[in-house]
């Protein structure tokens, strides 16, 4: 198919050409007089970030299954392309076809992340289309967010004419026929469409639901403008996981992309609870793939694509109940092809010596581990569940199997946080190292133990979440966070300690994105008056423009990010319904400043509502 774009004009010009060229091997072309529905699908980030992630490569295929429906994926252009399009008039394109993003039905933005949003609005204007879903007109296209981000939705409400909620597998193609059924029917309006597409279930549409405030800022109410809109939108999921659909080709690119691999998903959800991570609440109830399945997609997928790595992937994959015999039927044809297997999520915990034999990865790679706090106080506050005792016993795996570097990973600013467990975690980083010359006396003469130990340290700042025990929790100011990195640093003395931290005021921003509501839209609108974009990357996230952007919309930053939300105020998300109630988060909430842990699913149900929602070979089932 022959594009519209020049690029033997503008390609020889920018630092990736295969970034947007297109014509990739498993693309899916489609012949338009066949087509009801084009949807071009978005992902706000590069290319390599893009073409790397499972969700959107799921849901491309499977909105491509259908014949009368046309997926193509678009992604943010870097500065240099973003140039050459500016320079020649070239609108932002979708890769498979050329064609402009502004003549598609539908488009589709993934919100993995709050950063994220200035890249949205990037994408947006140089499609030609106007910001704010009020200024577009009837014949521009739906605009529609889903993924994480989208459980709360307020702070770029105003830029989107709906937001799917939870998984998009059965959902995207069930709206998207409703598009096609209108249209063929002749009663298609955008008005319409949109409450049409509210009744559905597991779709927010913003300009149905009016949201007052009171005299503090904080919410007087939401509701919907009309009785057959639901109050609660209660999200999406899929019940049954070895039914899901599940790509047996990927879409294969031409440049290196950051994961050159097959990802195989192995469950949805999270048995274990900690009170900081979205993640695990947002995913629930619990359900499983059995191993026959994933082995069989894993198989296909070889076959299609020649990938010499297999990354089982899951928000803990130790968690899996059938992860041995899952590796076994892995292992019968995987060696013999030379392909390795990963485990990218494993805990302290669950780190076992029978792992590392199994998994040639494992073998082969440094391996990293999230303790998040220093004491053992705190990590039962935030509900981590994993000891130093357990952590000693990874390393100690590690060490004997012929392992030299680990990582850490923790959290700063988490609530009940003390400068003893800020101290904690440079003490508890030299227990790993004085285990390594533990275990080196031990075995000494084996050549494993020629290089010394790299224990590398690295600390993020705690960020309270929507659809979390932490919810309502308030992040340290900057001058807070900025004392205990300090004072954390000059705890690091020992020289086989690397000790790295993120950018306190890029988590600021991601506070008050994570916890606004709608009048942020004025402050991320002034944002492309600055030409801001790709804030995710440290060299083009600049501070000072965020506050700029803050003062012109009247936003106090603080009044998101550093103010404890009360109990029983109205949150800016709570139109949406994740399966996981208030009444269990709040529970959760005093029980951490109690420092009172709470089971996982697989030990106890602890009530958190999710099993409202059903799902096969899911935990909750398996405890009712």
């Amino acid at each position: 198919m022959e594009k519209n774009i020049p690029f033997e004009r503008i390609l020889k010009r920018v630092e990736k050409p295969g970034r947007y060229s297109g014509g990739e091997f498993a693309q899916v072309i489609k012949d338009k007089s066949r087509i009801k529905a084009r949807f071009a699908f978005c992902f706000p980030d590069t290319y390599e970030i893009g073409m790397s992630n499972l969700g959107v490569r799921i849901l491309y295929s499977v909105l491509n299954e259908h014949d009368d429906i046309w997926c193509e994926r678009v992604y943010a252009p870097w500065p240099d392309m973003e140039k050459q399009m500016r320079e020649h008039n070239i609108p932002l394109y979708a890769t498979e076809s050329g064609d402009p993003v502004r003549d598609f039905d539908i488009v589709g933005f993934t919100l993995q992340y709050e950063m994220s949003y200035t890249n949205v609005l990037y994408m947006l204007e140089l499609a030609g289309l106007e910001l704010y879903a009020s200024e577009r007109g009837e014949n521009d296209p739906i605009i529609i967010g889903g993924g994480p981000c989208a459980y709360n939705a307020e702070p770029i409400a105003d830029f989107f004419d709906l937001f799917s909620i939870g998984e998009g597998e059965e959902a995207l193609a069930e709206l998207t026929k409703l598009y096609i059924k209108m249209k063929d029917e002749g009663r298609y309006t955008k008005s319409a469409f949109l409450h049409e597409a509210a009744k559905l279930g597991g779709f927010y549409v913003p300009s149905l639901y009016d949201v007052q405030y009171n005299e503090d800022n904080t919410i007087k109410s939401i509701k919907p403008l009309y009785d057959d809109i639901p109050a609660k939108v209660v999200k999406r999921i899929i019940r049954d996981m070895d039914e899901s659909y599940f790509p047996d080709k990927f879409v294969m690119p031409y440049i290196e992309t950051v994961h050159d691999r097959i990802t195989l998903e192995v469950y949805r959800g999270c048995i274990r609870g900690c009170r900081f991570c979205q993640a695990g609440m947002i995913y629930r109830p619990i359900r499983e793939k059995s191993p026959d399945v994933l082995n069989c997609q894993a198989k296909k997928l070889y076959d299609s694509t020649g990938y010499d790595e297999i990354s089982l992937i899951s928000l803990s994959i130790s968690d899996y109940s059938e992860l041995k015999p899952l590796c076994e039927k892995l292992l019968e044809w995987t060696d013999d092809k030379k392909v390795s297997l990963s485990l990218p999520s494993l805990r302290a915990d669950s780190f076992s010596k029978e792992l590392m034999e199994k998994i040639s990865s494992v073998r082969t790679s440094g391996l990293t581990f999230a303790p998040e706090a220093g004491t053992q106080r705190l990590r039962d506050a935030i509900n981590k569940n994993v000891t130093e005792d357990d952590l000693m016993h990874a390393c100690t795996v590690a060490f004997e199997g012929g392992k030299n570097q680990v990582k850490l990973y923790f959290m700063l600013g988490q609530p009940t946080e003390t400068y003893e467990d800020l101290e904690g975690i440079a003490k508890l980083a030299e227990k790993v190292v004085d285990k390594f010359f533990e275990i080196k006396r031990e075995q000494k003469g084996n050549v494993h133990f020629k290089r010394p130990p790299s224990v590398s340290v690295s600390v993020s700042t705690f960020i309270p979440k929507p659809f979390t025990a932490f919810q309502w929790e308030a992040q340290d100011n900057l001058d807070t966070v900025y004392a205990k990195q300090k004072f954390l640093e000059s705890k690091m003395t020992n020289k086989y300690v690397r000790f790295s931290h993120h950018d306190a005021k890029v988590s600021r921003i991601e506070a008050v994105l994570a916890r606004g509501d709608r009048r942020l839209s004025k402050a991320l609108a002034h944002t492309r008056k600055l030409g801001m974009c790709f804030d995710s990357w440290d060299e083009h996230f600049d501070y000072d423009k965020w506050i700029e952007c803050f003062k012109v919309a009247g936003i106090d930053p603080a009044f998101y990010a550093n103010r404890r939300f009360s109990d029983d105020e109205i949150l800016p998300w709570d139109m949406i319904d994740c399966g996981v109630t208030k009444k269990f988060l709040l529970s959760e909430n005093k029980k951490a400043h109690e420092n009172i842990t709470t089971p996982n699913c697989a030990q106890k149900c602890s009530g958190c509502g999710a099993n409202k929602l059903g799902g096969e070979r899911s935990w909750c089932k398996r405890n009712q």
